[in-house]
């Protein structure tokens, strides 16, 4: 999402302290995505004959209600499967580096995404092209 907010590419240095924090926030993200995913499982359907006229409105909700939903949970897969890819790359070593033009990834950038493949530059390239 491209937003007017610039962020400082230049501070590509990640200390120690630094991936520890960014880390942490991983597993925090992961544990919230996964929370997430388990809230947004459907519910146990009731059987045709527990259901009575009363339950109509209901029903008329239930469509569009579980098609946002699915389209939540969709989200949060990306998001998750995102964030798993970002703790890989801390263990192999490759954590901060654009998965397009190979630079650094700035740090404020990973501080407010730390799951972000892309430097600012590569992201904007993305986006505009959708």
């Amino acid at each position: 999402m491209v937003t007017d907010r610039i962020i400082d590419d230049r501070d590509t240095t990640l200390s120690a302290d630094d991936l520890a924090a960014l880390r942490e926030n991983l597993y925090e993200q992961r544990a919230f995505r996964q929370e997430q995913l388990k809230q947004l499982r459907p519910a146990q359907q009731l059987p045709a004959s527990a259901t009575n006229g009363a339950d109509a409105p209901c029903d008329r909700r239930a469509g569009p209600q579980a098609e946002v939903r699915g389209q939540l949970a969709a989200s949060a897969r990306v998001v998750l499967a995102d964030i798993e890819a970002a703790l890989a790359r801390m263990d192999r070593g490759g954590y901060g580096i654009c998965d397009v033009c190979r630079v650094p990834i700035g740090r404020a950038r990973l501080t407010v995404v730390p799951h972000g493949r892309y430097c600012t530059r590569c992201q904007q390239v993305r986006e505009a092209g959708r």
